[in-house]
């Protein structure tokens, strides 16, 4: 119980409120449609979550040099080739297919809805 205490009382020192005005903009920009109840409980877990986070600044990182990676594994990606299919199987692709463009299959597009 004092653990949770404690806790409660750093986190308390160092709280970053949002506002509600503040969540319902990160809302709008991620296009979510919130509930009155939905903005109260995020505008707590949010500030929670910047809280914490800012504890981080309290982090002594003068002599860790800047990573972005240390795995040091490379991306390995190979050239794009296209090539000519058998008609025979080409036909039998398209059969199966719920939409196609004379010999193309027609998918939906990313940024569509």
């Amino acid at each position: 119980m004092l653990s949770i205490i404690i806790i409660v009382v750093i986190i308390n020192l160092n709280y970053m409120k949002l506002s509600q005005k503040e969540v319902e903009h990160v809302a709008a920009l991620a296009r979510l449609d919130l509930t009155p109840a939905e903005k109260k409980k995020f505008t707590e877990q949010l500030s929670d979550v910047l809280t914490y986070v800012g504890q981080l600044k309290k982090v002594d990182t003068e002599s860790v040099e800047p990573t972005s990676q240390v795995t040091d594994l490379l991306n390995v990606a190979r050239v794009d080739e296209s090539f000519d299919c058998d008609q025979k199987i080409q036909s039998q692709i398209l059969k199966n297919v719920p939409e196609k463009d004379g010999a193309h299959i027609k998918v939906k597009g990313v940024f569509e809805e």
